[in-house]
């Protein structure tokens, strides 16, 4: 059965593994060059883990569950299926916030130099490894 983010948000948030979502993050900063932050939170803006030392992440994980709020009804709004990807530009580089699974987001930054086609191929990689941690969890939890 497919879960979506309404129905999995009125039962329990999964408890990921840190060590193993914070290697995601590292591995994704050695495989995306200007890559310059990186944070997964739940879909109601809670830090699972961050690799961004320049920020505030409990801050950028609620700034995210509203980004994936608009994003989402957005997608919808206009018939074009569930919420993937945002990406913004800024006059300093990128934020991309993907979906990685039914609970879990995971939001980049990086710098205007950044190659967009490289950041979103392993951020959809890696979005569905965690996506994969995230079931796992949920696998072993009964409803």
């Amino acid at each position: 059965m497919k879960r979506t983010f309404r129905q999995l948000t009125a039962r329990r948030t999964p408890v990921l593994p840190e060590a193993e979502v914070q290697a995601e993050l590292q591995g994704l900063r050695a495989r995306v060059p200007h890559l310059t932050g990186s944070l997964v939170a739940t879909i109601d803006g809670l830090v699972v883990a961050h690799d961004a030392p320049a920020l505030e992440p409990e801050g950028v994980a609620a700034l995210t569950a509203a980004a994936l709020g608009v994003g989402s009804r957005l997608t919808e709004a206009t018939g074009q299926g569930a919420f993937r990807e945002l990406i913004t530009r800024g006059e300093r580089g990128y934020t991309a916030t993907y979906a990685a699974g039914a609970y879990t987001v995971l939001t980049l930054l990086a710098g205007s130099q950044a190659n967009v086609g490289r950041l979103h191929l392993e951020a959809r990689r890696a979005g569905a490894r965690i996506a994969a941690l995230a079931d796992a969890d949920l696998d072993r939890t009964t409803f």
